[in-house]
C-alpha cells in the first residue's frame, strides 16, 4: 500500500518524501508553546498560557500525520532498517505525544505557570532531538 502511494505521488511528478514538510507544523508549535509559557511567566500574563495550550492542542494534532508520514518515509526510503537515530525518534516521537497529552491535561487541571512551563520545556527537548536525529539521517554526521 505505501509503495502504491508513493507511487501515485510520482505519477503526479512529487517524488519527495512526505514527512519533512510536516514536521515544521508540530515542532514549531511545541516551541511556541515554550516561548508563550516563558513569556507568561515573564510578565505575568497567564493569558498567554491559553495560547501555549491553544498552541498544545494543534501540535499534538499535527503530530499524528508527521509521525504516520515518518514511518512511511522510513519503511519506504530506509526500508525499514534501524539505527540509533531512527531509535531516537521511535522513543522520541511517543514520548513527545505523551507529554503532550499531559501538558493538555495539567492545563484544564489548573497547574501552575511554573509546571506548564516545565512540561513545554521538556516538549521542546523532545522536538529537539527529534528534528536532531532527523537531520543526522539525512544529512549525517
Amino acid at each position: 500500500m505505501i509503495d502504491a502511494i508513493y507511487g501515485f505521488l510520482q505519477g503526479l511528478g512529487y517524488g519527495h518524501p512526505l514527512h519533512p514538510p510536516l514536521t515544521h507544523l508540530p515542532m514549531g508549535l511545541v516551541i511556541a508553546s515554550f516561548v508563550f509559557a516563558v513569556l507568561s511567566l515573564l510578565i505575568s500574563q497567564r493569558a498567554l498560557l491559553q495560547t501555549a495550550y491553544h498552541c498544545t492542542v494543534l501540535a499534538l494534532l499535527a503530530l499524528v500525520p508527521t509521525a504516520v508520514t515518518g514511518l512511511m518515509d522510513w519503511a519506504y526510503r530506509y526500508g525499514s532498517s534501524m539505527d540509533s537515530f531512527i531509535l531516537a525518534k521511535m522513543v522520541l516521537a511517543p514520548l513527545l505525544f505523551v507529554v503532550l497529552l499531559v501538558a493538555l491535561w495539567q492545563y484544564r487541571a489548573g497547574a501552575s505557570p511554573g509546571r506548564m512551563l516545565l512540561l513545554y520545556a521538556i516538549a521542546s527537548a523532545c522536538a529537539a532531538g527529534l528534528g536532531f536525529s532527523g537531520g543526522e539521517l539525512v544529512y549525517g554526521g
